[in-house]
């Protein structure tokens, strides 16, 4: 797990922090108490080009390299969950394209992602079909030069603002798994579509988490990425790239909270001295600190694994989005406790950081999936 960070790769980091905690920091309250979706974020990361990172340069973008993405990611994390998740979200919508599209597919849509001209979204979950994806009911029939798909999908981040959406939908609907193929969604301009905000959600509030209906919206048969049946192959190898971009997103958080309990620890006055002088509160952030890296340790460790397009990637992230989610539930409870009632409020903000670093121990699949995986590796 020998993992040195680059000159550039360190530059990317100073600059992300700078911005992050020089502008958006400041906004990430504001953007939990609205629920509204942050355009001017987006606008933020165009000026600055940080939609570009996940993207190899011969399409418009600065690196392609998943380690420096998710140091990006990190950063955001650690000031703004929902701002890291529009950087993750939009790597995790063109990897389909940039994994298994063709290069018409690829000159077509991803300069578009990496100058963030465009917003894309990954539609796989459904109302029945969450962990399992083999049980979609999303239906995708061939009709000339196109097919018209028709389905439900559920809890699509970006979905409602997105401008692409590659879409998994059954091709064979009697094959499982392998009846499962992937499209490309125009969706501005798709007859047929249509998408609905889910609101009151525990956290990540100013994301745009959406239900999908389509009814017969026809799609070019130039935009299926790949084959018929290869659908779920894509998936797979899609979560195996995205899934250390929510590990890092989990390690921000997990950063941003520490960071604060710290600073809160020092001035904190009880018993006439800092709360910080007390070992019960030293042990509590020393054991924020041990989660955080040993977290932080995995998701670069995995990154960089991806980049060498290791054969032990499946594991490794799912290793990494374990420990990350496990690691930001904690030290973000934790965070609480130290500031005791204060933490209970939203006045301060670690409560904030608590609620946002639930979903990372559900997203881009659940803890249970991880272990799943990692069990599976480990005895094949």
């Amino acid at each position: 797990m020998d993992v040195r960070l680059n000159e550039e790769q360190l530059m990317i980091r100073q600059t992300v922090r700078d911005l992050a905690r020089g502008r958006i920091a400041a906004r990430a309250a504001e953007i939990d108490r609205s629920g509204e979706f942050p355009w001017d974020v987006v606008e933020l990361f165009r000026q600055h080009d940080l939609f570009a990172l996940p993207f190899p340069p011969e399409y418009g973008g600065l690196s392609g390299s998943a380690l420096t993405l998710n140091i990006a990611i990190e950063e955001l994390g650690a000031v703004c969950a929902t701002s890291a998740l529009i950087l993750a979200v939009q790597a995790l919508g063109a990897y389909p394209i940039m994994l298994a599209g063709s290069d018409d597919q690829k000159q077509r849509y991803l300069p578009d992602l990496a100058s963030g001209r465009k917003l894309c979204a990954y539609a796989l979950s459904e109302p029945g079909a969450g962990s399992d994806p083999g049980g979609m009911q999303t239906r995708a029939v061939r009709r000339g030069d196109q097919y018209l798909l028709s389905g439900q999908k559920t809890w699509i981040t970006d979905g409602g603002v997105a401008d692409t959406i590659v879409v998994f939908a059954k091709t064979d609907a009697k094959a499982a798994s392998r009846g499962v193929s992937a499209f490309i969604l125009d969706a501005k301009e798709a007859t047929g579509f249509s998408a609905k905000t889910i609101h009151g959600k525990l956290g990540i509030r100013g994301s745009n988490t959406a239900e999908l209906f389509l009814d017969e919206t026809p799609v070019p048969a130039a935009n299926r990425i790949g084959e018929e049946g290869e659908g779920f192959k894509i998936a797979l190898r899609v979560l195996d790239r995205s899934r250390p971009g929510v590990a890092a997103q989990a390690v921000g958080i997990a950063q941003g909270a520490l960071d604060y309990a710290v600073g809160y620890a020092k001035e904190r006055r009880q018993f006439g001295k800092p709360i910080a002088d007390f070992q019960a509160i030293q042990f509590m952030l020393a054991d924020m600190e041990a989660a955080t890296q040993s977290a932080r340790a995995l998701v670069y460790w995995a990154s960089q694994l991806i980049d060498a397009r290791s054969r032990d990637v499946s594991r490794a992230c799912a290793l990494a989005k374990l420990v990350a989610g496990d690691a930001a539930m904690k030290v973000t409870t934790d965070a609480v406790q130290v500031l005791g009632g204060y933490g209970y409020v939203n006045e301060y903000p670690v409560e904030r950081m608590m609620r946002d670093a639930k979903i990372t121990q559900i997203y881009e699949g659940t803890q249970q999936i991880q272990r799943l995986v990692i069990g599976r590796d480990l005895l094949k």
